[in-house]
């Protein structure tokens, strides 16, 4: 994660310095960081001559320390332990000024208990990116009780700047994009366990339904295209079936209930009114077209689409 952190940031026109244990490992790491690149860079994935700026504006330094002695922003990103992150994060703390901006990169650790070792905790926060981080746009943010809004405002501002799409979200177990994909592994494996599908075919029937719009629109605004009383009757007949774990949701009950129905009535979720619901659905059917040509191209040795 943290070789992709820095491609993305040092192509965005940052000067990156990477640190890890010994200053071999970072050497390595940084070796590892061109050779991927120009990997991606034969394969048309970033630019030409992509690989010769991010040999100019990265170097490796021998120690934590070294690394963040002239930053003005330090990412950490070293693996899921809270001991360890609060280790690595103090040495960084020790080592830049009081107002240097310092993230972590955390999938599921609470922000707050990090940030409980720093003295200068106003300009730390969570930034959650993505695997892998070279191409998957979002970043989700994540404030302690101390962040300072500036300091959120600036962080969001830098990475639009790099190309990523950065979204604000409360310090919550798993945050957002976790949570909501453990719950649908949850499921997945219970259709599995079940007997009502294999894995392959659970992959098929995510990836060509609605995992194949997920891509343009979201859980909101699929189900507003789709019509909420659709989605309500849904719920009661999932409920019968498999109790509380499929309670409609209130938000939808109280939208029904009001006759917002989503596109079908121009008011739900997310839609406000009929030519947003009409925009919305034009979009839709030139995404999907495109997106089913795409799925369709056979792979390069010939194998075709695989789940």
């Amino acid at each position: 994660m943290g070789r992709g952190i820095g491609q993305v940031l040092a192509l965005a026109g940052a000067r990156c310095t990477l640190a890890d244990i010994s200053a071999d490992r970072t050497a390595a790491a940084l070796e590892m960081l061109l050779t991927d690149a120009a990997r991606h860079e034969h394969d048309e994935l970033i630019p030409a001559g992509s690989t010769d700026q991010l040999r100019a504006r990265i170097q490796s330094a021998a120690s934590i320390e070294e690394a963040v002695a002239n930053a003005d922003y330090v990412v950490e990103a070293v693996y899921e332990d809270r001991d360890v992150k609060g280790d690595v994060l103090r040495r960084i703390e020790r080592g830049v000024g009081p107002d240097v901006v310092i993230c972590t990169n955390t999938s599921a650790i609470s922000i707050r208990s990090l940030s409980q070792g720093l003295a200068h905790s106003v300009r730390f926060l969570g930034a959650h990116w993505f695997n892998p981080p070279q191409f998957v746009p979002a970043v989700e943010l994540i404030p302690c009780p101390d962040t300072a809004p500036e300091v959120m405002d600036a962080v969001e501002t830098f990475l639009t700047q790099a190309g990523k799409r950065p979204s604000r979200v409360a310090d919550s177990p798993g945050f957002v994009a976790n949570r909501l994909q453990y719950a649908l592994l949850q499921e997945a494996a219970a259709v599995v366990e079940e007997g009502i599908a294999t894995a392959e075919a659970v992959d098929q029937i995510v990836r060509t339904s609605f995992g194949f719009r997920l891509p343009f629109f979201g859980p909101f605004a699929i189900a507003d295209m789709a019509g909420l009383d659709v989605y309500s009757g849904a719920y009661r007949v999932l409920q019968d079936s498999f109790g509380d774990r499929f309670t409609p949701p209130r938000a939808l009950d109280e939208l029904v209930s009001l006759g917002r129905l989503g596109a079908k009535t121009g008011s739900g979720f997310v839609i406000r009114d009929a030519a947003q619901a009409s925009a919305m659905a034009a979009r839709r059917d030139r995404a999907y077209v495109a997106l089913a040509r795409l799925i369709d191209k056979p792979e390069p040795d010939g194998s075709g689409s695989t789940s």
